[in-house]
């Protein structure tokens, strides 16, 4: 399993190459901004089509993650559907994809900006949760500490052999941990942007996801 171990607020957890989180003391999984249904949403908005593949790929990645990993809980922090309309249109095969993930797991959706209210799916809605030394939510806070969160879709760019690469990335400081979007149609915000820049402080890491797991100083 390709990962990047290590410790923030006295938890070790993997920062592992899909952009999934992994704290193995706890058996937990933990996803951000899944944005499932985006394609529907999408076209029913602005008549645009996308390939509408997006979803069960992202279950499909997701379920690997969980037999590699063999996770007991899943946290998914937010944005995990792209508004309601897209929750109540997946197709009855996503639906049942999704039940069968859940079997036998703690799953905690917690809510985010384009899902704020309880969405019609097995496991339990939460504003955050608190687990241990870290809490979970959508939205990085001032003064957050040991906080774990998403909705920025945070992304990396280095150099390497001559050429800019740009992955999503985790970003990591002393008081706070942002995960990359997990869903497949999701984009991303640079690490340099002001909103970044101006949470995360000065010895902030960005671990940029993919076959290898590279850690760097985070690019501003």
């Amino acid at each position: 399993m390709n990962h990047h171990a290590f410790t923030f607020s006295g938890a070790d957890l993997r920062a592992l190459g899909s952009g999934a989180l992994w704290w193995p003391d706890q058996a937990l999984l933990c996803v951000s901004d899944l944005h499932l249904g985006k394609s529907e949403r999408v076209a029913r908005r602005s008549g645009q089509s996308l390939p509408p593949y997006e979803t069960r790929d992202t279950l499909t990645r997701l379920a690997a993650d969980l037999e590699r990993t063999g996770a007991r809980a899943v946290i998914c922090l937010g944005d995990s559907f792209d508004d309601a309309g897209a929750a109540a249109s997946l197709p009855g095969e996503d639906r049942a994809a999704i039940a069968a993930l859940q079997a036998g797991r703690r799953w905690i959706w917690i809510a985010g900006n384009h899902d704020p209210a309880p969405v019609d799916f097995g496991g339990e809605q939460r504003g955050d949760v608190v687990l241990g030394p870290l809490i979970f939510r959508h939205i990085a806070t001032a003064d957050g500490t040991g906080e774990v969160s998403g909705h920025y879709h945070p992304k990396a760019d280095v150099q390497a052999r001559g050429r800019r690469i740009s992955r999503p990335a985790f970003l990591l400081d002393i008081n706070r941990l942002i995960l990359p979007a997990y869903g497949t149609y999701t984009g991303g915000l640079h690490s340099h942007s002001d909103a970044l820049r101006g949470l995360m402080a000065p010895s902030a890491i960005a671990i940029l996801t993919g076959p290898v797991p590279t850690c760097v100083p985070m690019p501003r």
